[in-house]
């Protein structure tokens, strides 16, 4: 009886840790930790700018072949939208939802920048989303440049840091 009650308990225990532990790997999202830098995240960004790049050369390279391979395609299609979705993420619930500040219309010059730095990051979702559906590399620059409109409008006026 004791050995059934103790792997009972045993599983039981298992299954609350790995819902705690699940819970604590994902549960930094939205909340106020401190964990991540600003400086960090657009490094993160410019990094899945540059894969989302490396996997559109790919997939023309791979397609133009005679004899395409079309498991690395798809292999390389999926990186590309991965990546895409993860810019978008980190778009959204960093900055979005997180670290850009709404402000009052009778404040013009702070709602001029709210208004500029969310116009910025949904251009970003948009050329995510587009770079997604095709292989044209000039959403890639777009994003570049638009990354580096909304790093300079997000450091300058959000935390005094200039480049």
């Amino acid at each position: 009886m004791k050995s059934r009650r103790g792997m009972l308990l045993t599983g039981a225990l298992a299954g609350v840790l790995s819902v705690v532990a699940g819970s604590v790997v994902y549960s930094h999202c939205q909340i106020p930790c401190g964990i991540y830098g600003d400086e960090t995240r657009f490094d993160v960004l410019a990094e899945h700018i540059t894969t989302i790049e490396k996997s559109i050369n790919q997939i023309v390279e791979l397609s133009a072949a005679d004899k395409p391979n079309m498991n690395q395609i798809v292999r390389w299609v999926n990186n590309k939208e991965a990546h895409a979705d993860e810019l978008t993420e980190i778009v959204t619930y960093y900055f979005m939802a997180q670290r850009i500040k709404p402000a009052e219309p009778t404040d013009k010059a702070a709602h001029d920048r709210y208004v500029h730095q969310l116009t910025l990051l949904h251009r970003m979702m948009v050329e995510a989303m587009k770079a997604k559906q095709t292989t044209d590399l000039q959403h890639v620059q777009n994003l570049r440049g638009l990354l580096s409109a909304f790093e300079k409008a997000y450091m300058d006026h959000e935390h005094g840091h200039t480049h």
